[in-house]
C-alpha cells in the first residue's frame, strides 16, 4: 500500500511539474526510443488536451494535436485532425496540401497494417489515392510541401535528444519539441525520395516540362523552365516569372501555371542554375528580362502574349520588366513587391541586418543555401556579436566570416541614388506603363511600403494608368499565395479568406482571354476592413479614410486629450546611450498577459474611446524635435489596448531623419535647434477600434541589433563605430509633434 501511494505521488509531483518520465537509454539507442516515444507523446496528448498547455486558437491546438496523435501511432485520429485543421487554416480547401506529407505517411501505415503489405507499396496505393482526391490547383504544391530537409530533421532531433543528457524526465514544451522532431525526422525520412518519384510519374503524364539556356546578346546564360499541359494543343498566353531562388518552385510557378490554362514560364537570374555568370540580385533584371520575353513570345507554343506574376523578388522583377516595356508583355501582378532602395535592404534609408542573411541565401550557390538562411541561431548570434562590439554596420560580413561585395556595394549608396534608381522604374518612366497592373499586399506584409511605392509613383506620373490594388489581412506570404484564416495568431474575418491564386488568374483570364473582370476589383483600391466583414472600395489610398485625429506627444496627466492641441508649448525629454550594450529592457505593462517593449521608446496613451473607430490608412504627420548630434534614425509603434486588455499592432515607421524630407539627399540636422521630420511611408491598416480601446503610442529611438545603428556624428552611418558616439543622444519631443491617424466614417 505505501509503495502504490509513493507511486501515486510521484505522479502527481511529475504532472504538477508537468514532466513525464523519459529514460536516459533511449538517447542513445534507437530501439528504445521508438519504443518510448508513443508513450510520451500520449501523456503529452492528455496534458494538451487538459487545457493547461492548450494554445489561444484552434488551428495551433490541432496542428500540435495531429503530430502528436501520428508519434502516438493513432493514425486514423490524425488524418481526421489534420482534416480539421486545414478546415481551420483556410477556407475553399485552400489548405488540402498543407502537411501533406505527414498524411501520406499516416495512410502508409494504415494500409501497411490492414493490407500486410511492405510500406513502399503502402506509401504508393496511400499517394495515389490522396492525389487523386486533390482539386487540381493544389497538385502542384505536393513536391514543395515534402521537400523537407532530412539532413536538417536529423540533426534537430539529435539537438533535442541531447538536451535530454544526464535527465531521466522531460517537461512538457520539450516533449512536445521532441514529439515534432521526431515526427519531422521519421516521416520525411521514410516518405521524400519515393514520393518526389510518384510527383515526377504523375507529371509526366500531364505536363510537357522543359528547361533551356537562353543566351542573351551580352552573352549572358539564363535558365528557363516552360510547363505545358499535354492537352493544350495550341498556342496560348505565357504566364512568366523571374525567379532568383532556383529550385522547386521553378517548377511549381510553371505547374501552377499551367493548371490555370496557361503556359508557364520560369527564368532565373544570372549565376542560377545553368549559368555560369555573376550572381548580382536586382541589378540586371531589367535588360535580362526584356531578351526573355522577346525569346518566349516567338516561340510556337505561345501566342504572342506573356503576363508577368510573382511575390517579393519576382514581384520587384515585374516593374524592372515594366521599366522597358517589351510590347508582348500585356499584365503585370506584382505580389508583396520589394520596393528596391525603398524599403529593401533599407527602409526609409536605414539598413536592416537581414540583408546579409538573404544575400547568402541566393548567392552561397547556384539555387538556394536553405539550411544556412533557415540558421536562425546562427544569423541572431551574428547580430548579436556585431551590436555588442560596436564596430562599424560595414563589418557586419566580416564578423560572419564571409566577405561579401554585394553588401559592401549596397552600403555604398545609402541615399536613394542612380544604382537603386536604373533597377526600376523612377519618375517619367511610370508615365509610359500603360498595361493593366494588379498589385496585391497585406497590413502584415515587410514589403508592404515597397508594393505601395509603386503603386503610387505609377497614378503620380501616370493619371490615367490601369491599376488595381487588393490589400487586406495578410503577411508576406500571405498575399502572394493562398488566404488563410490567422495571422499574427488572430482571426481574419471570413471575408478576407480568398485565394490569391484564384484572383491573380481571374485577372490573367480577364486581360488575355477576353474573360470577366474579377468582382473584387470595384474600384483602383480594395481594401479590407477588419473586424467587420467587409471589403470597401477607393479611387485612391488617400480616399481609404474620410477623416483624421491628430494624436499629439503630450502626457495624459497633462490634457483632457491627447487628440486636442496643447494650449501651451513643452518636451518630453528622452536620454539613449549608443554605449549601453547591456541595458534591461523595459517594458510596458498592457495588462497581466501582455506587455509591450519600449526600451528606447516613450509612451503616450491616449483616453478610452467612447466609440468603434475604423482607423483605414496609413499614418503621416510631423515629429517637432531637438537633438544634441547630427542625425537620428526615429522608431513609432502605433497599438490598439482592446478592451480585453491585449494589445494589437495598428501600424510602425521608421526612417533616417536626414533623409526623411528627401531619400535621395541626405540633409543632417543641426545640433540643439528645432527641426521638423515629415512621417511617411509608415505601414498601412483598415481596422475597426472597439470601443472601450485605447490607442497606444511608443516613438523613439532605433538601436537594435535587427538594423544599422546612427551614432549622430554625421558619416556615414555604415562606417560610424561606437567611438563615434559621443555622449548620448538627448532628444527634445515637442509636445505639439503628432501623429495623424486616418479614420473612416460611412
Amino acid at each position: 500500500m505505501k509503495i502504490k501511494i509513493l507511486l501515486a505521488l510521484i505522479f502527481v509531483n511529475l504532472m504538477q511539474a508537468q514532466k513525464f518520465y523519459f529514460p536516459q537509454t533511449a538517447i542513445t539507442d534507437s530501439v528504445v526510443l521508438e519504443k518510448q516515444m508513443p508513450g510520451l507523446a500520449l501523456q503529452v496528448i492528455t496534458n494538451l488536451q487538459s487545457g493547461k498547455h492548450k494554445p489561444e486558437n484552434t488551428v495551433d491546438f490541432s496542428d500540435q494535436l495531429f503530430r502528436l496523435q501520428i508519434v502516438s501511432k493513432d493514425y486514423k485520429k490524425s488524418i481526421a485532425t489534420l482534416s480539421e485543421f486545414r478546415n481551420q487554416f483556410a477556407d475553399h480547401n485552400m489548405a488540402g496540401y498543407k502537411f501533406i506529407g505527414y498524411e501520406f505517411y499516416s495512410m502508409a501505415k494504415l494500409n501497411e497494417i490492414k493490407n500486410k503489405v511492405s510500406f513502399p507499396k503502402a506509401l504508393e496505393a496511400a499517394f495515389n489515392e490522396k492525389y487523386r482526391s486533390l482539386p487540381e490547383k493544389l497538385t502542384p504544391r505536393v513536391a514543395l510541401a515534402v521537400d523537407n530537409d532530412i539532413n536538417d530533421s536529423r540533426q534537430l532531433l539529435r539537438k533535442a535528444l541531447d538536451k535530454q543528457k544526464g535527465k531521466d524526465s522531460i517537461d512538457y514544451s520539450s516533449a512536445l519539441a521532441l514529439c515534432k522532431t521526431y515526427l519531422n525526422y521519421k516521416t520525411y525520412s521514410s516518405v521524400k525520395s519515393q514520393v518526389m518519384q510518384l510527383v515526377a510519374a504523375a507529371d509526366q503524364e500531364k505536363y510537357i516540362i522543359e528547361r533551356k539556356d537562353v543566351k542573351t546578346k551580352n552573352g549572358n546564360t539564363l535558365t528557363i523552365t516552360i510547363v505545358r499541359k499535354k492537352e493544350n494543343r495550341s498556342p496560348l498566353p505565357v504566364i512568366l516569372s523571374s525567379n532568383i531562388y532556383a529550385g522547386l518552385f521553378d517548377e511549381y510557378f510553371g505547374k501552377r501555371a499551367a493548371t490555370y490554362n496557361y503556359v508557364g514560364a520560369v527564368v532565373n537570374t544570372r549565376g542560377k542554375r545553368n549559368s555560369n555568370d555573376e550572381n548580382h540580385p536586382f541589378e540586371h533584371e531589367s535588360q535580362d528580362i526584356y531578351e526573355v520575353i522577346d525569346w518566349v513570345s516567338k516561340q510556337p507554343w505561345c501566342d504572342g502574349q506573356v503576363g508577368m506574376i510573382g511575390g517579393s523578388y519576382l514581384g520587384f522583377s515585374q516593374w524592372a520588366a515594366a521599366k522597358k516595356l517589351h510590347p508582348a508583355l500585356k499584365t503585370i501582378v506584382p505580389q508583396v513587391a520589394v520596393g528596391i532602395g525603398i524599403d529593401y535592404p533599407a527602409q526609409n534609408n536605414i539598413f536592416m541586418s537581414y540583408m546579409l542573411q538573404w544575400i547568402q541565401y541566393v548567392t552561397n550557390n547556384k539555387f538556394t543555401d536553405e539550411t544556412d538562411f533557415a540558421n536562425f541561431t546562427k544569423w541572431n548570434a551574428i547580430n548579436a556579436a556585431w551590436y555588442k562590439s560596436g564596430k562599424s554596420f560595414r563589418s557586419l560580413d566580416s564578423i560572419s566570416g564571409k566577405r561579401s561585395p554585394i553588401f559592401q556595394r549596397w552600403l555604398d549608396h545609402p541615399g536613394y541614388d542612380q544604382y537603386w534608381q536604373k533597377m526600376v522604374p523612377y519618375k517619367e518612366d511610370f508615365a509610359h506603363i500603360n498595361i493593366p497592373v494588379l498589385t496585391t499586399t497585406g497590413y502584415y506584409d515587410d514589403d508592404q511600403i515597397g508594393a505601395l511605392y509603386y503603386f503610387k509613383q505609377h497614378y503620380k506620373y501616370n493619371k490615367n494608368a490601369n491599376h488595381y490594388l487588393v490589400i487586406g489581412p495578410y503577411n508576406h506570404g500571405g498575399a502572394q499565395s493562398m488566404g488563410f484564416t490567422y495571422v499574427n495568431g488572430n482571426p481574419i474575418d471570413p471575408a478576407a479568406r480568398i485565394s490569391i491564386d484564384d484572383l491573380a488568374f481571374s485577372w490573367f483570364d480577364y486581360i488575355l482571354k477576353n474573360g470577366k473582370k474579377p468582382e473584387l476589383l470595384q474600384d483602383r483600391v480594395n481594401f479590407q476592413v477588419m473586424n467587420t466583414n467587409t471589403w470597401k472600395h477607393a479611387p485612391d489610398l488617400d480616399k481609404m479614410h474620410t477623416s483624421t485625429l491628430k494624436f499629439y506627444l503630450q502626457d495624459r496627466k497633462n490634457t483632457s486629450s491627447v487628440f486636442n492641441k496643447p494650449e501651451t508649448k513643452s518636451f518630453t525629454t528622452q536620454i539613449v546611450d549608443f554605449k549601453n550594450r547591456d541595458q534591461k529592457d523595459i517594458y510596458y505593462k498592457v495588462s497581466k498577459k501582455d506587455s509591450i517593449k519600449m526600451t528606447t521608446s516613450i509612451a503616450f496613451e491616449s483616453e478610452v474611446l467612447d466609440k468603434d473607430m475604423i482607423i483605414s490608412g496609413n499614418l503621416s504627420g510631423f515629429f517637432n524635435v531637438s537633438i544634441n548630434k547630427k542625425d537620428f534614425d526615429t522608431d513609432t509603434y502605433l497599438y490598439q489596448i482592446q478592451p480585453d486588455g491585449k494589445s494589437s499592432l495598428l501600424s510602425t515607421h521608421i526612417v533616417r531623419a536626414s533623409y526623411a524630407k528627401n531619400n535621395e539627399k541626405r540633409q543632417l540636422l543641426e545640433p540643439n535647434k528645432t527641426e521638423q521630420i515629415p512621417i511617411n511611408n509608415s505601414y498601412f491598416m483598415s481596422k475597426k477600434i472597439e470601443k472601450g480601446s485605447k490607442l497606444l503610442l511608443l516613438v523613439g529611438v532605433n538601436k537594435n541589433p535587427n538594423w544599422q545603428i546612427n551614432y549622430g556624428s554625421g558619416k556615414d552611418v555604415s562606417d560610424e563605430t561606437i567611438k563615434d558616439s559621443g555622449e548620448p543622444l538627448e532628444i527634445k519631443w515637442y509636445n505639439d509633434s503628432y501623429v495623424e491617424i486616418p479614420v473612416y466614417k460611412d
